[in-house]
């Protein structure tokens, strides 16, 4: 099909782009902007007026709950989320059951999301079988599977030699290591950032020093083995300047922040909502700055969902027993949008962390950018209209988040993926 995106603010952070210009779509690739290629009819026109059209967006850390907890969500219904939320291009964590440690596995979910035709599923291996961190699994299958990446999830390696080792074999063979720093002991029973709030509450801390320990370690070993290290969802100040010493040290390391921390702090726990209680935990108000203003200058890569879809039985606990997580995939734009404008950031820059820097990581070349003969995943949007997100409009499985009800601004109007329309608002 061919499709004319008419009248729309185009914006291609990966491109330089961001000015009132056509896009041009023929089958699954853009092959024009500005003015059409010779000899091109359109079968659709998508009027895109007042609209921002940019590149689908690219989510670093996205569950989808199959295999084995189709109970929480399904794929179906979580590629329905990613649709209405603009996502098009998302990696998979691997802590399903059974565990992402199999290449039969990695295949089935291949298989399974391509079936779908929705928002392009690219899983995340686990660094050890059963992510128990005691033996490596075979990554180079994993990799011939479809594994972009290999991480943990949010179950650390405590045993350090074993992560030693992870990090050399994934080092020999230029495969990335996504990990998550926490440090297993000083973590241990804590389900809340360790401060003012929880010890008020009579809640068990997690002190900032379960994120920054590990975190080291993590780049001591990325350090002495070469490997292209990921550090996903930070979530304290400490972290970041950690992070930066690194750079300044000569080491080549990203890292992420999920959305929910860009908004919310330890605060906003209020009295014991269990829609709050995250890994890692909303840190203070202090550490809630430092991630926005370390965004904001670029020393923070990208921006994930960290979507994680709870079933209300999970949720309806109390706060140290409710099942930690919160949904994202539709949370994801808007809460960029958000931030960008309450801080002042050019939306070409905000969008970037979600389209070109996040593919980057992920090391994908045919998404989050939308130039001449890249692959047509497109999102059209409203940043100046605001949203109210009930249990009713969310179309993940999971309604499990503290924003209900709040409006946000960023309406999605249009999905495209591989040049088909996916989502009509």
């Amino acid at each position: 099909m061919n499709i004319h995106i008419a009248n729309g603010r185009l914006i291609d952070p990966a491109n330089k782009v961001d000015a009132l210009q056509d896009l041009f779509i023929q089958g699954d690739r853009v092959v024009a902007l500005g003015t059409p290629p010779q000899g091109f009819v359109p079968d659709r026109v998508i009027d895109a007026s007042g609209l921002v059209v940019a590149p689908g967006l690219v989510d670093l850390s996205a569950r989808l709950r199959e295999p084995g907890f189709e109970h929480k969500a399904t794929l179906e219904s979580e590629m329905q989320a990613a649709m209405a939320g603009g996502v098009t291009s998302l990696a998979c964590p691997p802590d399903t059951d059974p565990v992402l440690d199999e290449p039969g596995l990695v295949e089935m979910l291949c298989f399974r999301a391509k079936k779908l035709n929705c928002a392009h599923v690219y899983p995340v291996g686990a660094l050890t079988t059963r992510l128990e961190g005691r033996r490596l699994t075979e990554m180079a299958e994993l990799v011939e599977a479809g594994c972009v990446a290999f991480g943990q999830a949010n179950t650390p390696i405590a045993d350090t030699q074993v992560l030693l080792r992870a990090m050399q074999y994934a080092a020999t063979f230029g495969f990335r290591v996504w990990l998550q720093p926490i440090d297993p002991h000083l973590a241990r029973g804590g389900v809340a950032h360790d401060g003012e709030v929880a010890s008020r509450l009579g809640l068990t801390g997690i002190p900032v020093e379960a994120e920054t320990i590990a975190l080291e370690t993590c780049l001591s070993l990325a350090r002495l083995t070469g490997v292209k290290l990921h550090i996903t969802r930070i979530s304290s100040a400490a972290a970041l300047e950690s992070i930066e010493r690194a750079r300044a040290g000569g080491l080549d390391v990203s890292c992420d922040v999920a959305a929910h921390h860009l908004h919310l702090c330890d605060m906003d726990l209020g009295y014991f909502d269990p829609q709050c209680h995250v890994v890692p935990p909303l840190r203070s108000q202090r550490d809630r700055a430092a991630l926005r203003a370390g965004l904001a200058a670029g020393r923070i890569d990208a921006v994930c969902s960290d979507h994680t879809p709870v079933d209300d039985d999970g949720k309806q606990a109390p706060f140290a027993e409710a099942e930690p997580g919160m949904t994202g995939l539709e949370l994801l734009l808007p809460l960029v949008v958000k931030w960008a404008q309450e801080d002042r950031v050019p939306l070409a820059d905000a969008l970037a962390r979600v389209t070109a820097r996040a593919a980057a990581i992920m090391g994908i070349t045919r998404g989050g950018h939308l130039g001449v003969g890249a692959r047509a995943d497109v999102v059209i949007f409203d940043a100046s209209a605001e949203q109210r997100f009930t249990r009713e409009r969310i179309r993940s499985q999971g309604k499990n988040t503290p924003f209900l009800g709040l409006p946000l601004p960023g309406v999605v109007r249009h999905t495209l993926v591989e040049g088909r329309v996916m989502y009509d608002a």
